[in-house]
């Protein structure tokens, strides 16, 4: 008779992940996301969908390929693909000398330009948002900003996200204590309220926010996100090929308005990918402006 520990082994060599199965399984998540699943994640791919396998009650990844591909309910699974084969680390205020950047250097500016032509809107799209801490501090940024003036002004920060579970996080607005890590104490003080669960973030903060399920990949889709002054793509091209980072840095170039500035993650580039933008360069930070 197998023990709990021996059915799980007697599983996990069952669901192992072939050559052939993930190159499959790799093709698959490409064609419906643009996300690159290199050679050197296999293992990821494998420990993170053993226990989706076991919850379906398959021994083999084919099995599960085969769900995807031909079974009628197949685009009910894909919201579990989605959120196993994403990253979701983040937390807010994260990158700090990057929101100065963002703060001195385009909002500041913005800000001004958009009262020289008597017109109190911004739009501002964070691509890739996850569980909504990046939408949510640049919320806060611009109450701190603007202070009572806020009021004025029509604000849209469109935080948008290919998993559903993060979306989801994102609009309850209730984070653990890990979320503020590198959060100032007094802005925590200022916009949050301790709850049972961790900290609730204040509804003057989640009413300039809102939330969608976006697939970068699903062009007209992308297209009906509004125009905005400012973009953030922070973590997430690095997942993609050189072909799905093109049509990123395309939509993202398409969807600024003329001005307008694109921000990515530190270790990102679109140096080789597009030669739309003009490159300013800050201390820790790289910002990238529509001509």
């Amino acid at each position: 008779m197998n023990t709990p520990l021996t059915s799980s082994l007697l599983l996990r060599r069952c669901a192992a992940l072939t050559d052939e199965e993930f190159a499959q399984f790799r093709d698959f998540i490409y064609a419906k996301c643009g996300i690159w699943v290199d050679e050197k994640r296999k293992y990821l791919i494998q420990n993170r969908f053993e226990g989706r396998l076991a919850t379906l009650g398959m021994k083999s990844f084919s099995d599960y390929i085969k769900l995807l591909q031909y079974d009628t309910n197949r685009d009910k699974e894909l919201p579990y693909v989605f959120e196993l084969v994403t990253t979701n680390e983040t937390s807010f205020f994260r990158d700090q000398k990057q929101l100065d950047a963002f703060s001195q250097h385009i909002l500041v500016p913005t800000l001004s330009e958009q009262r020289n032509k008597n017109k109190l809107e911004l739009n501002i799209w964070s691509a890739g948002c996850s569980s909504g801490e990046e939408p949510y501090t640049l919320a806060i940024l611009l109450h701190e900003k603007l202070g009572p003036e806020i009021r004025k002004w029509r604000i849209n920060i469109t935080g948008c996200d290919l998993s559903l579970p993060m979306i989801a996080k994102a609009r309850a607005g209730i984070y653990p204590e890990y979320s503020f890590k590198t959060t100032p104490e007094a802005l925590m003080k200022k916009y949050f309220t301790p709850v049972d669960s961790g900290y609730k973030i204040s509804p003057a903060v989640t009413g300039i926010v809102n939330f969608q399920q976006l697939n970068l990949n699903d062009a007209p889709a992308v297209k009906r996100i509004p125009k905005s002054h400012v973009v953030f793509c922070r973590n997430v091209i690095i997942y993609f090929d050189a072909a799905m980072k093109k049509k990123a840095i395309t939509a993202f170039y398409d969807n600024l308005l003329p001005g307008g500035s694109m921000l990515l993650g530190h270790s990102e580039t679109i140096h080789g990918v597009s030669m739309a933008f003009t490159p300013k360069f800050y201390p820790g930070s790289v910002v990238y402006l529509k001509s």
